[in-house]
């Protein structure tokens, strides 16, 4: 799915001896085609499905029915023809009023728990700080609060499945944690804890991909040709999509851009492309990995706050340093702004290598203040080779405020949708309504 088969006469660079084999490309399934069709277009009449996929009428109506079973579609109040006239067409669109689907996401301080309902909005989210960061307490913690969210906001619903996001690497083909370096983690099974501990299906994944994924299903519709998205958190990852699909890469590694340069000095909005960047407030921040340039080090939420105190305000951590900077403090104001600044210029770079359609940058100032968005775009138009072209193309992410609980629950609901038949069949009793009552 990753990759398509090299042309006979083309010579292909040698893969890792531990490499999986690259699945060739397949075509969709006709039932995630009609699927996807009535989430986009619904409420949608079965004829209106069948031009939009080009499957004959028969093979929607005999998809449907296996969707209408599995309670992932209902049929809405008939409407028929103008004036009356004409035989009444049933509309099909997404049952909301059946299923959820449960997201965990894992950050550095805290996690984050989900219920999305199957057109992709959030019914309940409960976020609690870690009680300790070895992997058994943190898992076992999400394993035990899910049912009381479940029973407290969706009792008359079956869960169909978790999601489960994080940042670094990730392997969703095993449902492993490869390498979390600011938890400690390497090589955690967290699918088959999980699943162990719920009775649910599990799937796993890094975050930037989950947004990405979610961003093409219920979000940014240009993302579904192609795409970049740069998220900007504690941890700084990004997704690669094309063709509707997200890269992943032979060793789940796609993506982790935490130590691309960018330069450890303050991006001036004034100066050329090629002209050297002007000093910023006291010495570049100092990656973890040794180098002065690494963009997580630059802008990440711990170097902003750090960034902040140099500056003369002192906050506890940074959701205090963007309340400040929402309600119009003039020092955070412009920390965000340095910040956007800097991402702007690894979004040059991706812009450039890639050519995406879009590029999402799930960062919260960007979402919420128009100056961070401004600041941004400038920097891009200034630093990239396609100029304003590349500078459009940035947009904020569609789930500013609530990307945390949007990305674990969207590793769910995309699993649900690339396989509307087999992801989370038969969902466990103890999540179902008798036992969540």
């Amino acid at each position: 799915m990753n990759g398509s088969p090299a042309h006979p006469r083309r010579r292909t660079a040698p893969r890792h001896p531990d490499a999986p084999p690259t699945a060739p490309p397949r075509r969709p399934p006709a039932t995630r085609a009609v699927l996807g069709a009535i989430l986009d277009h619904g409420p949608v009449a079965r004829s209106a499905v069948a031009r939009l996929t080009g499957l004959s009428p028969a093979s929607v109506t005999g998809h449907c029915g296996h969707l209408l079973a599995r309670g992932l579609i209902r049929e809405a109040a008939a409407t028929s023809g103008p004036r009356g006239l004409g035989r009444p067409h049933i509309p099909l669109e997404i049952d909301t009023e059946r299923h959820v689907v449960a997201g965990a996401h894992i950050a550095v301080r805290h996690t984050t728990l989900s219920l999305m309902d199957l057109r992709g909005r959030i019914v309940a989210e409960d976020r609690e700080p870690h009680r300790g960061t070895a992997p058994d307490q943190v898992l076992d913690r999400l394993a035990a609060r899910l049912p009381a969210l479940v029973s407290g906001h969706a009792a008359d619903r079956t869960v169909l499945a978790l999601g489960v996001a994080t940042g670094h690497r990730v392997d969703p083909r095993t449902g492993v944690i490869v390498d979390h370096p600011q938890l400690g983690w390497r090589n955690v099974p967290a699918r088959d804890v999980l699943a162990t501990a719920t009775g649910l299906p599990v799937h796993v994944d890094g975050h930037a991909r989950a947004l990405a994924r979610a961003e093409q299903l219920i979000g940014e519709s240009s993302s579904r040709t192609s795409a970049v998205l740069l998220f900007v958190g504690t941890v700084v990852d990004a997704a690669f999509a094309t063709g509707g699909l997200v890269h992943l890469g032979p060793h789940s590694g796609a993506g982790s851009v935490a130590h691309l340069p960018v330069g450890g000095r303050d991006p001036a909005p004034g100066a050329e492309r090629n002209e050297g960047p002007t000093p910023a407030e006291g010495s570049p921040e100092r990656c973890a990995c040794g180098a002065p340039d690494c963009l997580q080090a630059q802008v990440s939420e711990p170097a902003l706050v750090r960034r902040a105190a140099r500056r003369g305000l002192s906050v506890p951590d940074f959701p205090a340093l963007l309340e400040r900077a929402l309600r119009g403090d003039p020092v955070a104001c412009a920390v965000f702004v340095d910040r956007a600044r800097r991402v702007g210029r690894a979004a040059a770079l991706l812009l450039d290598m890639f050519d995406p359609d879009v590029l999402v940058v799930v960062e919260p100032a960007s979402g919420r203040l128009p100056e961070c968005l401004a600041a941004l775009r400038a920097e891009v138009k200034r630093r990239s080779w396609a100029g304003e072209a590349a500078a459009t193309a940035v947009v904020p992410s569609s789930f500013t405020g609530s990307v945390l609980a949007v990305a674990g629950a969207a590793v769910a609901l995309g699993a649900l949708y690339a396989d509307p038949l087999g992801a989370g069949a038969a969902p466990p009793s103890r999540f179902t309504t008798a036992d969540s009552t």
